[in-house]
């Protein structure tokens, strides 16, 4: 496929979970960026840390990585540039993660017109003495990879799961490979670290890449979309994922995040009293619930004209999954909402954040055939209750 045209920004929106977003004009902010990471610390009044990433022209003839390290003092909403030697190399699609007074980056790739390496090499970088450190872990490592889930423990450890590289097989000819092993990175003193793998029970996520993690309550991760693509020598199709996954730290397990519906609509159905189907909702000419799952098929028409079609399946009741085993023990209840649930379409790269047990997903992007849409909607879900979505911002196509 190839590059089509596209903008970066370095633009700053802060949403107020009351009432709306707020766009911030920062002087001298940190360059515009893709695949960086950034990361809050609450230290000073509140910072905002951005490493790395990578720059490309709107008309493609201009890429390159960064090994920049910026904080924006939030009290201040001023800017600066840390200049600290010793740390990782320019690249993009690496992961941080704040771990007690550190920043940890993991991973990442860099490319070029000749070549690409991928990284599995980790740094930490001390918030107190703003100094750069390499990690030399014990143990077998993760092997090189891009893209990947990285979250820590309540220990003061670090998970890695999942993530995306590529490896030439022959001349001009690339194979990409989806990861679904996970690791622990232990701290063990405090300059000693040791590398373990990790084989998680209950029902692990499919394979995918671009999928976008946040840390929930109750030593759990939460795992949201991503795509799984298909790669022809000269096309690339994808799958877009909306589903949930959450990984339990202290079982070491995966488990489905399935919504439940509004808890009155379980009462009923559990004494009995459940409404009754339309009749605009059954098979002409039968008297039974449509079959499951539910395929819902959304068009929506682009500024330019452009037809972008969604499909969403959506699960009914009676459809076998897992929920959180807390909820699940305490009410007895195993039971996915009927009809229509709204929610975010399927897409990668969201931006998540979980505040008071709430989560938030914005934007991301998917695909339809050779274009790349980029999504700017918002949504919040109560992960304790996991009942249904709401919309905060519509889609703007």
């Amino acid at each position: 496929m190839g590059r089509s045209t596209f903008f970066l920004y370095n633009e700053l929106f802060i949403y107020n979970i009351e009432p709306a977003g707020l766009k911030c004009d920062i002087p001298n902010p940190a360059s515009p960026a893709f695949a960086h990471q950034a990361v809050v610390v609450a230290q000073g009044g509140g910072q905002l840390w951005v490493f790395g990433g990578e720059f490309a022209s709107p008309d493609g003839e201009q890429f390159y990585h960064y090994k920049d390290l910026w904080v924006l003092h939030l009290a201040s909403k001023t800017w600066e540039q840390i200049k600290a030697p010793g740390g990782p190399s320019s690249r993009s699609g690496h992961r941080m993660v704040v771990c007690k007074r550190y920043l940890i980056v993991f991973g990442g790739f860099h490319e070029s017109t000749r070549d690409y390496i991928y990284y599995n090499d980790t740094y930490s970088f001390n918030l107190d003495t703003f100094a750069w450190a390499k990690l030399t872990p014990s143990g077998l490592a993760p092997s090189p990879r891009s893209g990947c889930q990285l979250s820590t423990t309540p220990e003061g450890g670090i998970l890695v799961y999942g993530g995306y590289s590529k490896q030439r097989v022959k001349k001009d000819v690339d194979k990409g490979s989806l990861h679904t092993d996970m690791f622990l990175l232990k701290a063990e003193g405090s300059d000693k670290w040791t590398w373990v793998r990790l084989n998680p029970s209950g029902v692990k996520p499919t394979s995918r890449s671009g999928f976008s993690v946040a840390i929930c309550p109750n030593n759990q991760t939460l795992l949201f979309g991503g795509v799984h693509d298909e790669e022809e020598e000269e096309s690339l199709e994808g799958d877009f994922f909306n589903d949930i996954y959450f990984y339990d730290l202290a079982k070491n397990r995966w488990f489905p995040g399935n919504l439940k519906g509004p808890k009155t609509e379980k009462k009923k159905r559990r004494r009995g009293q459940g409404v009754e189907p339309s009749a605009s909702a059954l098979p002409e000419g039968s008297g039974e619930i449509p079959p499951i799952p539910v395929e819902i098929v959304k068009e929506v028409v682009a500024e330019d004209g452009t037809v972008m079609t969604i499909k969403e399946t959506i699960s009914a009741p009676g459809m076998e999954q897992q929920s959180s085993e807390s909820e699940s023990e305490e009410d007895g209840t195993g039971d996915e909402a009927s009809g229509q649930q709204v929610g975010p379409c399927p897409r990668s790269n969201a931006m998540l954040a979980v505040k008071h047990g709430v989560l938030y997903i914005y934007g991301g992007m998917f695909e339809v055939g050779d274009r790349q849409f980029t999504l700017n909607d918002l949504y919040s879900l109560d992960i304790h209750k996991m009942e249904e979505w709401k919309v905060l911002v519509e889609m703007d196509p």
